[in-house]
């Protein structure tokens, strides 16, 4: 099942993905929240009762997909977790080349750094070290915490499609990576969540690829990480709770921008797509900041 978030006249919406159309839950229900986190919550993690009102929805709640409005798929993820130098060539292409980490490598984003699918994407004013990462973002369903890699899998709702874009030239400030990773509306993140059972577990052996212009930046695949998502999963919540609607990002491939010669940015009047077999593609052009 794939659900997207929406904006609609009267707010945002989420739905259920039919082909081409999508049923607009809160036609059929209007006392289910318009956040996917929030629904989560409120059912344990449980999507069956979204799926059953999805199942008997009118012709009336049912709208194409052509001209949609994109949402994020989680609209106020409580924490956004990310993994960086996840995939060996990543990792030997930056900085560390020289010490590859022998632990996941963690750091955090907020949602103001977000935009969704078919949303600007916005390179600053300060910098013009833009830059893309294609990742897979795993969704929280339940509340967490002391994952084994046993029971890791149990807590994730689903998946989707993310750009943890970074602006460079502050990421490498400091040793801290946060500034570099929070800048307003640099990271995309959508088109929207495929659920668990339409996956292998852990999203192990999808393809992922990142295009620029329609040109192949990076081409790799989810079996590759260092840290997988179980072992991951259970590193983060030896520490961190999880909670329905926070998201865990597991890091890029290698052929980012700034590891090519010369260095490749994005600026305004590109397009950036990520795509991760059988999730979908998340898609956003480029626009300076105001």
């Amino acid at each position: 099942m794939k659900i997207v978030g929406f904006e609609s006249k009267d707010g945002l919406h989420i739905g259920v993905v039919e082909g081409d159309a999508v049923v607009d839950v809160q036609v059929v229900d209007v006392n289910v929240p318009a956040d996917l986190g929030l629904v989560l919550a409120r059912n344990g993690g449980d999507l069956k009762p979204l799926a059953d009102l999805a199942k008997r929805a009118p012709d009336s709640a049912r709208r194409p997909l052509k001209g949609l409005k994109y949402a994020l798929p989680v609209a106020s993820s409580g924490k956004i977790v990310c993994l960086g130098l996840n995939y060996l060539e990543h990792a030997k292409e930056g900085p560390q080349r020289d010490n590859i980490p022998k632990v996941p490598t963690i750091f955090m984003r907020c949602r103001t750094s977000l935009a969704a699918h078919e949303s600007p994407i916005i390179r600053p004013r300060v910098s013009e070290t833009l830059d893309y990462e294609a990742e897979l973002a795993l969704i929280i369903g339940k509340r967490v915490k002391h994952l084994t890699v046993a029971n890791a899998y149990s807590c994730i709702a689903g998946y989707a499609c993310f750009n943890e874009g970074s602006i460079r030239e502050f990421q490498r400030r400091t040793s801290q990576w946060d500034m570099g990773k929070n800048f307003d509306r640099t990271g995309g993140f959508g088109p929207w969540m495929v659920t668990v059972d339409e996956l292998p577990a852990g999203a192990k052996g999808l393809k992922i690829e990142s295009r620029l212009n329609g040109k192949v930046m990076q081409s790799d695949n989810t079996a590759n990480m260092m840290f997988p998502v179980a072992e991951t999963l259970a590193d983060i919540t030896q520490g961190i709770t999880l909670e329905p609607g926070d998201l865990v990002v597991m890091g890029t491939p290698a052929g980012v921008g700034h590891a090519r010669k010369p260095p490749v940015w994005m600026k305004a009047g590109d397009t950036i797509e990520i795509e991760i077999e059988g999730i979908g593609i998340l898609r956003n052009p480029i626009e300076d900041e105001k």
